[in-house]
């Protein structure tokens, strides 16, 4: 009889071992696995943003972020599309959609963030309202930049410009009133932060002031940015519906991050989702 006991009581250890030995390897395979991920930007105001307002709301989610800089607008979404980084900030839609076509990559905007909007600047004046008759005034050359230059202009109500003119697409053919008789001189956008020594006033992308270390409050007047041209937290099409995804939206929708923009990124337009 005692023989049969012991002999059930060591088989009772066994089971109960084995069970708890099935229990900590299920627990270990259910455990989750490390969230490391990689966002890519250019050096400046959107590397800046990625790791003050992107990196410390990740973080707190249970991922480990390291931020990738890259020097140029190219590299950024070929190593998002190859896998080399999960998220990037740097560009907004219209470009973005572009490269898609050019590059045939598949990637999403995500969602829009604050940025840096264009600025109409002047060393000779103080005021829209000083602007003289025959002022010389810098544009960017390309399609896209001058778009912007010449709807801000209208937004401060020095030119105006065709109601039938697509606003995207805007340029000195659809000025239909000029009552100060600007005179503009189109110049690649990279010399327009120095244009503003030697022209009455220049239109300066954001993303230009601030790399010639120029204060966007320094400005006669800031665009009133379309979110076209807003950039954007950018994904593969693939992963948009991930928990990566849905995160990043709630980090950048986050009291946290909007505190983070107000108090780092002043002059910076917010998206019309964020007014």
């Amino acid at each position: 009889m005692k023989k049969n006991v012991l002999a059930l009581i060591v088989f009772i250890t066994i089971l109960l071992l084995a069970a708890c030995g099935n229990s900590e390897g299920s627990d270990s395979e259910s455990a989750e696995e490390p969230k490391d991920i990689k966002i890519g930007a250019t050096p400046g105001p959107y590397s800046d943003m990625s790791t003050k307002g992107l990196k410390p709301g990740l973080e707190e989610l249970g991922y480990t972020v390291e931020v990738v800089e890259f020097s140029d607008y190219i590299q950024p979404n070929n190593a998002l599309d190859n896998g080399d980084i999960d998220v990037n900030l740097f560009q907004h839609t219209i470009y973005l959609e572009n490269f898609e076509v050019e590059n045939d990559m598949d990637l999403t905007a995500l969602i829009t963030v604050p940025t840096a909007p264009m600025g109409i600047y002047s060393d000779v004046y103080n005021s829209i309202e000083e602007i003289e008759d025959g002022a010389t005034i810098a544009i960017p050359n390309d399609p896209t930049n001058g778009a912007r230059a010449f709807n801000t202009l209208r937004d401060e109500g020095l030119i105006v410009i065709d109601e039938n003119a697509e606003e995207l697409t805007v340029s000195e053919k659809d000025i239909v009133e000029n009552p100060k008789n600007l005179v503009f001189q189109p110049i690649e956008a990279g010399q327009l932060p120095r244009a503003v020594e030697s022209a009455d006033l220049s239109a300066v992308p954001g993303n230009y002031a601030l790399a010639a270390e120029m204060d966007l409050l320094d400005a006669l007047a800031l665009e009133d940015m379309n979110d076209s041209y807003r950039n954007v937290v950018a994904i593969t099409a693939e992963n948009e519906d991930s928990e990566l995804a849905t995160d990043l939206k709630e980090v950048v929708e986050s009291e946290a991050f909007e505190d983070t923009i107000d108090e780092e990124f002043q002059g910076f337009g917010k998206p019309s989702w964020m007014e």
